[in-house]
């Protein structure tokens, strides 16, 4: 029988994208409808749902043996803090809120992924390249994978062709963060799907 999987901001799914699908029967979450719309074009045996993430994970949590949440980065990010933010902000309280519901709520396994932030992050994670991984079980040691050089800068469609061949995720049409016109930003979001597969299996 093949464990219930539930993947929230799925973005193009990086991090289930070489899960096999015999043992895995995944359900990804994504807001965007021309995100959600290219993602079943990549995994057309999945379930894809527009909704809002956060309310969906507390609204169906029950239903699943493994949750992975990857909550917006942005007002995490270390960019945060440059002088081109002219107006500084809250985080977002996303991120925590589900670390601790889960940690406290949901019966299975879970990974709650987002970026390694500009202040001190909530305790328990483990640090993989450039993501830092809250969960349940023992992370082991992953497979080192290389980001591409000047991967933060890259925002032409030459970038977008390098992200893509960089994580194995391939399609035609540019495709955007609400009204950020950087083909490259949706790539640079995913998980690296070989630290995706191997978090997921360290949990079983």
């Amino acid at each position: 029988m093949r464990k219930k999987l539930l993947n929230l901001y799925a973005g193009l799914g990086g991090n289930i994208f070489h899960l096999d699908e015999n043992e895995w029967d995944i359900t990804n979450v994504e807001l965007e409808p021309k995100i959600a719309a290219q993602l079943q074009l990549l995994k057309p045996n999945q379930k894809v749902v527009v909704s809002d993430a956060h309310q969906y994970l507390l609204d169906h949590y029950t239903e699943f043996d493994f949750i992975w949440s990857s909550p917006p980065c942005q007002k995490h990010s270390k960019m945060v803090k440059f002088t081109r933010h002219k107006k500084a902000s809250f985080i977002d309280g996303k991120l925590m809120e589900e670390i601790i519901f889960l940690k406290h709520f949901f019966k299975g396994n879970w990974v709650v992924e987002n970026v390694t932030p500009y202040y001190e992050p909530y305790p328990g994670y483990k640090k993989i390249g450039r993501h830092l991984f809250w969960s349940n079980f023992e992370i082991t040691e992953c497979p080192e994978v290389e980001q591409p050089k000047s991967f933060i800068n890259l925002t032409s469609t030459a970038g977008k062709k390098l992200m893509m061949d960089w994580l194995g995720i391939h399609y035609e049409k540019n495709i955007y963060y609400g009204t950020n016109h950087c083909p490259v930003q949706i790539l640079r979001n995913c998980v690296h799907p070989i630290i995706g597969k191997h978090i997921v299996y360290c949990s079983t």
